[in-house]
């Protein structure tokens, strides 16, 4: 507790007034990393944005976030390693808002984008979840693997930045071809 306080600027007492333990510390920072980005993917899934234009959205927010905050998915996987039972708390911090169906309305508005996609014969049909996951997977990878591809790709911190950029510009035609009929 007392490196996190003098990493934080705080004396110890504050944060033990605070928080009470370093359990407790752990799971309001766990809480407010599962919050920082799930709320806006959530919101930008759930829009009347153009599907293609949704997942350029998507994309850009996975990808800045993640840009600022590299840790967190390994930050995330690890916890959910460590200790399964945040499993609940993860979903209780990112739980979108649900319809009288109990299905999310994000997942429940871009059902509705591909059925139209669909039954114009634009787009091949895929759950929705699995959209989702596979556009998630894509932009979250990177991170989670870093050490490992920039031992693969041979990239330094500056080539890591470089090689978000241009994912950033062709990921979205990647995804977006990858589901054309």
């Amino acid at each position: 507790m007392q490196e996190i306080a003098d990493e934080a600027g705080v004396n110890k007492a504050l944060l033990h007034y605070y928080f009470r333990s370093k359990d407790r510390l752990s799971d309001a920072v766990f809480q407010r990393v599962a919050k920082a980005i799930f709320a806006r993917l959530t919101d930008a899934a759930g829009s009347d944005l153009e599907l293609e234009d949704k997942v350029r959205r998507l994309i850009d927010i996975y990808l800045d976030q993640l840009s600022h905050t590299p840790y967190v998915p390994g930050y995330v996987i690890s916890e959910l390693n460590q200790h399964p039972e945040r499993a609940r708390q993860f979903l209780d911090a990112v739980r979108p808002a649900q319809g009288a169906n109990g299905v999310p309305i994000f997942l429940a508005k871009l059902a509705e984008q591909i059925q139209e996609r669909v039954r114009a014969g634009t787009m091949r049909p895929i759950p929705p979840r699995q959209f989702i996951a596979n556009l998630a997977s894509l932009c979250v990878f990177p991170f989670a693997a870093r050490p490992i591809l920039c031992a693969v790709l041979g990239l330094d911190d500056n080539g890591f930045t470089d090689f978000i950029a241009e994912r950033k510009k062709g990921l979205a035609d990647f995804f977006l071809s990858g589901l054309r009929p």
